[in-house]
């Protein structure tokens, strides 16, 4: 099966690429529930998959709309209207999504457990997106800054690929199973087809680290979406050495720098206690200092708090992708 998507100057004018949160949150759920080992994501796996279980979200309404395989809900995927939208922009946009858009991507999911949904489509869709505000602050936030890193440099890798070797070499180098010539991008394998007669005008591009295969979106009059794998994601979750550990010692002081060596990956008060000897008194007390100065965040994970390292740590660490 091959989808043919046709350009004008127009819409060649229009395409563009943007991050967007819920194109993670979709594509990061589905290879959760799969429940299938993964050759590059395996630790992320290990850590998330026990906590989104303990919140019941395995069963849920994110269970419901975005199944192992075939088609997903399009209303949790609303077109970014920015490079990169936040997922509370996000999240109002899905609250928004008409009635009708809702129950016509629910038709086409076709289970009868969706019966409720389509009783009171409203109430629900306030359920789903509580249910994705969780499942960020479990599976996605602690890891944001690493997550985020990867997209950029994607991004900042395709913009100059049409600055420097034009369009034609950007979609060509996207996916194999994507193609141009022609005035027209060929996607083969799909099982959803998408053509302009169906499709706005224009087309975003996004890269996604969860993503195996290339999915897309459309939603007229809005452009259609193309999310596809992003590069670099092989050393994504690979331990990084800290660089200039000393140096940073010298000014953040050595039970702070240690504390964020240590949070490579997201950890409690408690873990860290463990992992470094420090009282759980005096980690907490850094951490609260390394929060107010921007450089670890706070996640709720059912009773306890996952702190993780932000941007800003990442680049002083030197390890930033």
């Amino acid at each position: 099966m091959q989808s043919e998507l046709a350009f004008s100057a127009d819409d060649l004018a229009l395409t563009r690429l943007a991050v967007s949160p819920m194109w993670e949150v979709v594509t990061s759920f589905r290879l959760l529930i799969t429940g299938s080992p993964h050759p590059v994501h395996r630790p992320w796996l290990e850590q998330v998959r026990p906590r989104v279980a303990a919140a019941g979200l395995d069963a849920g309404w994110l269970a419901q709309l975005i199944p192992a395989s075939g088609h997903l809900a399009d209303f949790l995927t609303p077109s970014p209207g920015e490079p990169a939208p936040t997922l509370d922009a996000e999240l109002a946009a899905i609250r928004a999504t008409p009635v009708e858009l809702v129950l016509h991507d629910i038709d086409l999911l076709g289970e009868p457990r969706r019966a409720a949904m389509r009783a009171d489509p409203e109430s629900h869709l306030a359920q789903v997106c509580a249910e994705i505000e969780t499942y960020w602050e479990l599976a996605l936030a602690p890891y944001w800054a690493r997550i985020r890193a990867v997209l950029d440099a994607d991004v900042f890798h395709r913009a100059r690929q049409v600055a420097e070797r034009g369009t034609a070499h950007l979609f060509n180098d996207l996916h194999k199973s994507l193609s141009w010539d022609d005035n027209t991008l060929r996607m083969v394998r799909r099982q959803c087809i998408l053509s302009r007669e169906t499709a706005g005008r224009g087309l975003v591009l996004l890269p996604s680290v969860f993503a195996d295969t290339v999915l897309t979106w459309s939603c007229p009059p809005e452009p259609p979406q193309l999310a596809y794998p992003a590069r670099g994601i092989g050393t994504l979750w690979e331990h990084r050495p800290v660089q200039r550990a000393e140096a940073i010692a010298a000014i953040l002081g050595r039970s702070r720098t240690l504390l964020l060596t240590e949070l490579e990956a997201p950890a409690s008060t408690t873990e860290l206690a463990h992992r470094t000897g420090i009282s759980a008194a005096g980690v907490s007390q850094h951490l609260t200092a390394l929060r107010d100065a921007g450089m670890v965040s706070a996640h709720r994970a059912g009773r306890s708090v996952l702190y993780a390292r932000t941007a800003i740590a990442e680049s002083l660490l030197g390890t930033a992708a």
